[in-house]
């Protein structure tokens, strides 16, 4: 138990941190207490190493581009990392990997998105390859491509250097974890419209306040319900290639 109070603590310290630095809210700071509890406690300095990788450059970039995450967003992000320490922590080098894949979809999917939208030029849907507008779920550009296998890559980095994971496996998971997260935004994920300011959005009421109403996807696939699948496709990628020897 003593590692897990000292993970709490740590985590504490990160979470609150991260609130006065307004990369995250107060449900956000709390959702982050729990990961980073579970991580710390069951994975030790390495699984806090591979943490950091994701969440120190994920936070600076969600700060200056496009939202500060809140609960649902952290756990969207990180339940799935949490989850696969605390099995992992019961012996099974499959399950580190799975952790680290887990994030490093987590990081592909943030940097793919917060410098796509601000450096990339005109996006287009990964499955038509038309443009759509900037932000849109499913919409990919040169820069944000790369960004995605940069964001996966230094997760990867950090789970080799410690000893989590092999990289080439958790880079594989994090690609395939953030290639889902795009095919999915694209075809499934709820796009809705704000009749007011007659635009596009992906959330149930607008930044104007006002209701949106449904116009593709399924109501109840939303941007959190597709990240979270993300991180376990990158779990499970991760995991199978590193039992395949993929190293």
């Amino acid at each position: 138990m003593m590692k897990y109070e000292l993970g709490a603590l740590l985590a504490a310290g990160v979470a609150l941190s991260a609130y006065r630095a307004k990369a995250l809210t107060r449900s956000g700071a709390a959702a982050a207490f729990g990961v980073g509890t579970a991580v710390f406690g069951a994975a030790g300095w390495p699984g806090a190493a591979v943490l950091f990788a994701f969440f120190l450059p994920s936070a600076l970039l969600s700060r200056r581009g496009t939202q500060t995450r809140n609960g649902w967003q952290v756990l969207a992000n990180g339940g799935v990392a949490a989850l696969c320490a605390l099995a992992a922590a019961r012996g099974g080098a499959a399950l580190s990997a799975g952790f680290a894949g887990a994030f490093a979809a987590a990081s592909a999917d943030t940097w793919g998105t917060e410098i796509g939208i601000r450096w990339g030029r005109t996006p287009v849907s990964i499955l038509t390859f038309r443009p759509v507008a900037v932000g849109r779920s499913g919409g990919i550009t040169v820069v944000g491509s790369l960004a995605t296998l940069g964001g996966a890559f230094l997760v990867a980095a950090a789970a080799a250097l410690v000893h989590i994971a092999p990289l080439r496996a958790v880079v594989l998971g994090g690609i395939a974890g953030a290639l889902l997260d795009s095919i999915v935004g694209a075809s499934l994920q709820a796009l809705r419209w704000c009749p007011v300011c007659e635009s596009e959005c992906e959330t149930r009421r607008h930044d104007c306040g006002e209701p949106t109403v449904m116009r593709q996807g399924c109501s109840w696939i939303e941007n959190d319900a597709v990240n979270s699948a993300a991180t376990l496709c990158g779990a499970v990628v991760a995991a199978s290639a590193f039992l395949l020897g993929d190293s």
